[in-house]
């Protein structure tokens, strides 16, 4: 997992191929002018959802863990705590190869880190991650899914 401002995505470049071209769609895009749903980057290996999410309070964020793609996510209408439990931490369960995700309902993260706009939170297939954390009834974001 890495939090850090979307201002220094640049620097993990190295750590996947596909980083560049996030680094320059967001360069050539304004995400918050673009309209919900999935916009295409480069095929299935890389694609961006504008969502809204509805907040959760921490013990209604369910973890998930996904095993061929990376997500890049970003908040867009204000802050967003993740949960976060390493996936060797967490037990076996149903994986949906469609979906690419493994759902694990009513467990509750072993820690919480807080996103504001302009940040964004990187979890890769062995971070098991909490999204949509909020007091806000709802937040707007985007998240990236770069294969891994």
């Amino acid at each position: 997992m890495i939090i850090d401002t979307l201002d220094n995505l640049a620097k993990y470049e190295a750590v996947n191929p596909l980083f560049h071209d996030v680094v320059e769609f967001l360069r050539e895009n304004d995400l918050n002018q673009l309209e919900p749903g999935k916009h295409a980057i480069k095929g299935a290996d890389l694609f961006v959802n504008i969502t809204t999410a509805k907040g959760r309070t921490p013990d209604r964020a369910t973890l998930e863990t996904h095993r061929r793609m990376i997500d890049i996510q970003i908040p867009l209408s204000g802050s967003e705590t993740f949960g976060y439990t390493p996936l060797e931490d967490l037990p076996e369960a149903e994986y949906n190869d469609e979906k690419d995700i493994t759902k694990y309902p009513d467990l509750l993260a072993q820690s919480f880190v807080e996103c504001r706009p302009g940040m964004m939170g990187i979890f890769f297939p062995q971070d098991g991650h909490a999204p949509c954390i909020s007091a806000e009834a709802e937040i707007k974001k985007a998240i990236f899914k770069v294969k891994a």
